[in-house]
């Protein structure tokens, strides 16, 4: 059976208060009496003590002035609001009594005999005014010689009516308390109950369950760190990528993130309280693409998260995108040139232009020797081969001239990855000098390539419109372009991204309206099977 939150919170809050309470009451109530008691105690102790002490019952014990004694007990009992004061010679007649028809009999109690042999004490004993607390002190004259002794009493009747009365007040304290504590039992469970957003402890074990379970079951990596850079969170995924980066020695929650993995750099994002997205990061050696954002609520910072993936598996899917995306541009370009001269034979046929057909397909059939031939004699890659005469046929279907010149043979690179990047980098910059030319008279672009010492050189020049000055260095920038237009700003991004990852070089010469000359120089390592 599960209770509600505000029900556990006021019984447990009720109970203890309750317990506190009692414990409490038995403790003080049975101080509160003994210390009553005492004062009591001490009460009689004194006021005998002053009566026995006062020259007025001295002289009047040796005098026998009994008068005179009475007069003086009864003041001092008035003053001290005590039940007796009773003053007797040596042979325990009473010289003083609440009652004038007692004195001159004798003191009635039976404990009065230790005091006639001069010791002073208390005790508790019933006389002719009930039962009571007594003290009893010896009276002695100027020379010292005992002449008679003194007994000062309270009622008990009195000394419990004190102590019930204390006890009523501690009741009703703790009565008072407990309700205080009920209240505030309700106003607690209230509180804590509108903190959870009305959520019962079970709901929220389930939600946080649930919560675990989704992160972990995610496939990319997250991280998540507090306001003092503390990680708090690493799921499943990302400890997979931090063990193959050698980063996993230790348990990471509770660790400072730079501490743990300096090289994510999440705790940036806390003091800029901005987004870092899509960020290529190493880790020791590993490669990840990174978003980073920082945790805001109520407009304050609580902390930073970041989801990250595995490069390698995104250079993967991309370059299968990429090939995909390559053949099915270079057939769609070819297919559109090769309806074209179908149509331009048909027409000559038609025309019967026959010494004109046979010159058009000579022509192609040159131009295709010279170019495909060209192109699959020198380079030997045949997935960047294949890409190179896909750009030829989509230059060509844009009515653009794109000559392609080797100097020497380029050979297979010993990494695959690397076919990867130079597609990037020479796609983007044909790309770009295909638009450059749009619009001009002379619409020709020539890339050269060379390979000398492990070192490729590829040269895109063209004879467009130009970049301007000012724009030279920021073309490499996300999202700057010397053109307008949406999506714009990304081809020469990633041109220098895959440039810098193959620690390579790019110059840009550039002249408005007389065109611009793309030099990039990249490392490149031939495969072992370059010559096959």
């Amino acid at each position: 059976m599960r209770f509600r939150l505000s029900t556990i919170i006021v019984f447990f809050v009720c109970f203890v208060v309750l317990v506190s309470l009692l414990i409490t009451n038995l403790l003080v109530t049975d101080s509160a009496s003994e210390n009553i008691e005492n004062q009591l105690k001490e009460k009689v102790v004194s006021t005998s003590r002053i009566v026995a002490e006062s020259q007025v019952v001295q002289n009047g014990l040796q005098a026998d002035a009994t008068g005179s004694i009475q007069n003086y007990a009864l003041a001092i009992q008035q003053a001290t609001e005590v039940l007796f004061v009773v003053v007797m010679d040596m042979d325990g007649i009473r010289k003083s009594h609440p009652n004038p028809e007692l004195i001159g009999s004798p003191f009635a109690g039976g404990d009065e005999k230790r005091v006639l042999r001069g010791e002073e004490y208390t005790s508790r004993s019933e006389g002719t005014l009930g039962e009571s607390i007594r003290s009893f002190r010896p009276i002695f004259d100027s020379n010292g010689n005992q002449v008679g002794a003194v007994a000062v009493g309270i009622s008990l009747k009195e000394v419990e009516e004190a102590i019930q009365q204390n006890q009523r007040r501690i009741l009703t304290g703790s009565l008072i308390g407990l309700l205080f504590g009920v209240v505030g039992a309700f106003w607690l469970a209230r509180y804590i109950k509108k903190s959870l957003f009305g959520l019962e402890p079970y709901a929220i074990a389930r939600i946080h369950e649930e919560r675990n379970q989704m992160l972990h079951s995610v496939y990319e990596g997250i991280i998540a760190i507090d306001k003092d850079s503390r990680i708090v969170l690493v799921n499943k995924s990302a400890r997979q990528i931090f063990q193959r980066a050698g980063f996993l020695e230790k348990e990471p929650i509770g660790m400072e993130i730079n501490a743990f993995l300096p090289g994510l750099m999440l705790d940036r994002v806390l003091g800029e309280r901005k987004p870092i997205l899509d960020e290529e990061q190493n880790l020791n050696g590993v490669s990840i693409i990174s978003n980073r954002v920082p945790l805001v609520v109520n407009n304050k910072v609580v902390g930073a998260i970041a989801t990250f993936r595995d490069k390698t598996e995104i250079n993967q899917l991309a370059e299968q995108l990429t090939g995909v995306e390559m053949y099915a541009e270079t057939l769609r370009a070819q297919s559109h040139e090769f309806m074209n001269q179908l149509h331009v034979l048909l027409g000559m046929i038609k025309l019967e232009e026959y010494e004109q057909v046979a010159r058009f397909i000579a022509k192609l059939v040159d131009h295709q020797v010279h170019e495909v031939g060209n192109v699959t004699r020198h380079v030997k890659d045949p997935v960047f081969a294949g890409f190179i005469i896909g750009k030829i046929s989509y230059a060509r279907e844009a009515h653009v001239e794109l000559t392609v010149s080797c100097e020497t043979e380029i050979p297979k690179p010993s990494d695959s990855a690397v076919t990867h990047e130079l597609i990037t980098i020479v796609g983007n910059v044909i790309d770009n000098a295909i638009e450059n030319v749009t619009g001009t008279v002379q619409k020709n672009i020539s890339v050269q390539f060379s390979y000398i010492d492990e070192l490729l050189a590829i040269t895109v020049m063209d004879m467009g419109s130009g970049i301007p000055e000012d724009m030279q260095e920021a073309i490499f920038a996300k999202g700057i372009s010397s053109k307008e237009g949406d999506r714009r700003g990304f081809g020469l991004y990633l041109v220098k991204n895959s440039v810098e990852k193959l620690e390579g070089s790019i110059e840009v010469i550039s002249e408005l309206d007389k065109g611009s000359t793309f030099s990039i120089l990249v490392p490149y390592q031939a495969g072992d099977d370059s010559d096959d």
